[in-house]
């Protein structure tokens, strides 16, 4: 998946701990756990928003994107390929 969670980093940067975040935003740490390892398929943008102003960022520093020509592809394209 080209979409990786950096929410270590941010958190590194900060000295935050995940615990902390979670008591922070209000999810438990199993959730937050599944985020940061990238086990998850979505996240509510108001998720994503709390984490934003607990850490005093923007969304680009909890993700990235590393390009992949399958991405341009339509969805039934990428399953027939």
């Amino acid at each position: 998946m080209p979409v990786k969670v950096t929410l270590d980093a941010a958190l590194s940067a900060r000295g935050i701990t995940g615990k902390e975040l979670a008591r922070r935003i209000g999810v438990s740490e199993t959730q937050l756990s599944l985020f940061r390892s990238g086990k998850v398929r979505g996240v509510r943008f108001s998720t994503l928003a709390r984490m934003c102003a607990a850490l005093d960022c923007a969304p680009g520093e909890l993700l990235d994107y590393l390009y992949d020509p399958s991405d341009l592809e339509a969805p039934d394209e990428a399953e027939e390929g």
